[in-house]
């Protein structure tokens, strides 16, 4: 396809000289580097965002099983399933995401009207992102949440209760 150019060129007009061949897409990839390299930065923000937020709940979860390990060990010794103690730390994790998700939405959603100018395209909030991200953040904390709670159904009831 080069080949061809150069020639059908050279036959119009031999005195031109070509100093860069690219096709359209490569002209259109060259265009938007920039804007591409700010998309793949808010992504990443974005990744170590939701990273930094399951970390954080991990750690708050796991601190709350590690001070309420003598009640799991009391719950355990009378008899609660394994199931029901890992329900129940999994309903803290995931009430502190739901909180989150209640001051964070709406917030998201106002602060759309002062920075759709700086973004193409965008004129108000798209619902669909908007759940994909509540269901990614929801996924997180589940997955946050199971870590200490199989810790805290691996509890012995006697050692639990020696803790104090």
């Amino acid at each position: 396809m080069e080949q061809l150019a150069f020639s059908t060129l050279a036959s119009i007009n031999p005195n031109l000289t070509i100093v860069k061949f690219q096709t359209f897409r490569q002209q259109i990839d060259d265009r938007f580097t920039h804007e591409r390299m700010i998309a793949r930065l808010t992504a990443l923000f974005g990744a170590l965002a939701l990273l930094l937020a399951a970390l954080g709940l991990y750690g708050v979860t796991a601190y709350t099983v590690a001070r309420r390990t003598p009640e799991i060990g009391i719950r355990m010794a009378l008899g609660a399933e394994r199931s029901r103690i890992i329900a129940m730390v999994l309903r803290g994790a995931m009430l502190q995401a739901v909180f989150g998700l209640l001051i964070g939405a709406p917030v998201a959603m106002w602060s759309v009207r002062y920075i759709k100018s700086q973004l193409y395209e965008i004129t108000s909030v798209n619902f669909n992102v908007m759940f994909a991200a509540i269901a990614t953040l929801a996924v997180a904390a589940a997955v946050a949440g199971v870590i200490p709670a199989k810790r805290a159904t691996s509890i012995n009831p006697v050692d639990a209760l020696r803790i104090e």
